[in-house]
């Protein structure tokens, strides 16, 4: 069956990981809407097609230097961009708290956060081999950067942070600590 031929570009594995990305661009169209509610809800979904896609993976023996180059890829979408639209949005709101000035700096340091996520996924890539899972993870991972981002995003809603500022400080420490040399087990 062509969906557990390792060959098969649209293999089971790489149908969950083209999942996983479906569901990170439709969560960014619901944030541009206003809509966080259903894009926290997306992202939530796109986090458990990027858990299956892997066990399906190492399963079915469907693991490829595609399938790893598309699962980073889908990890790009939903757990740096995704994130990085949603927090950005919420601390803007209508942009006239943050002013014109604010906004372009909050802007900058979340183009900051993209990149470091883009470069920690890079990195990753370079180091791993198909299949292979080693047993801790250098630097946060960008699921957990994206879990830690969406936290930001709760203290800020709920004005526990009320600071769009400090939220962005925060937000540095996040994009630093994914390409740092924290050891992180890996589940």
């Amino acid at each position: 069956m062509k969906l557990f031929d390792k060959n098969n570009r649209f293999n089971a594995a790489n149908l969950i990981s083209f999942g996983n990305i479906a569901a990170g661009i439709i969560a960014i169209y619901f944030i541009v809407q206003g809509n966080f509610f259903v894009a926290i809800v997306l992202a939530w979904i796109a986090g458990a097609l990027d858990i299956a896609d892997g066990k399906v993976a190492r399963k079915y023996n469907l693991s490829t230097e595609f399938g790893v180059q598309l699962d980073s890829f889908a990890d790009f979408l939903s757990f740096v961009v995704m994130p990085s639209f949603l927090l950005f949005y919420a601390l803007r709101g209508d942009g006239s708290h943050l002013g014109y000035a604010g906004e372009i700096l909050i802007g900058f340091i979340f183009i900051f956060y993209v990149i470091s996520g883009l470069r920690r996924l890079i990195e990753f890539n370079l180091k791993v081999d198909a299949g292979e899972v080693a047993k801790y993870f250098e630097g946060v991972p960008t699921p957990l950067g994206a879990i830690l981002l969406w936290i930001l995003y709760l203290l800020y809603s709920y004005t526990v942070i009320p600071n769009p500022y400090l939220i962005a400080v925060l937000v540095l420490v996040i994009a630093w600590a994914l390409n740092s040399k924290i050891k992180i087990k890996h589940p």
